[in-house]
């Protein structure tokens, strides 16, 4: 996926929503985008700092930028709402 196109879907849900990510050559993870003080220079080049569903809850608590992995959207397929929290 493209950036434009990630940031659109971001720009439509809040921004604690967590999302399903399809990925094209491995299985799918469920995920919370960060948005910290380095999301827009990741965001233009189509990277993303995202909190896998193993981390949520230390992350809630400490917000723990550690917690979180990096991807690159070129290697997304699909981005999903889930509709119930972990």
């Amino acid at each position: 996926m493209t950036n434009e196109e990630i940031q659109t879907f971001l720009s439509k849900h809040p921004n604690d929503s967590y999302v399903k990510i399809s990925f094209k050559k491995r299985d799918a993870i469920y995920g919370l985008f960060i948005k910290d003080r380095d999301f827009g220079d990741l965001s233009s080049k189509n990277f993303w700092r995202i909190v896998t569903r193993t981390n949520f809850d230390a992350y809630k608590k400490s917000k723990d930028m550690n917690l979180s992995r990096i991807f690159h959207g070129s290697d997304f397929q699909k981005l999903s709402l889930l509709k119930e929290e972990f």
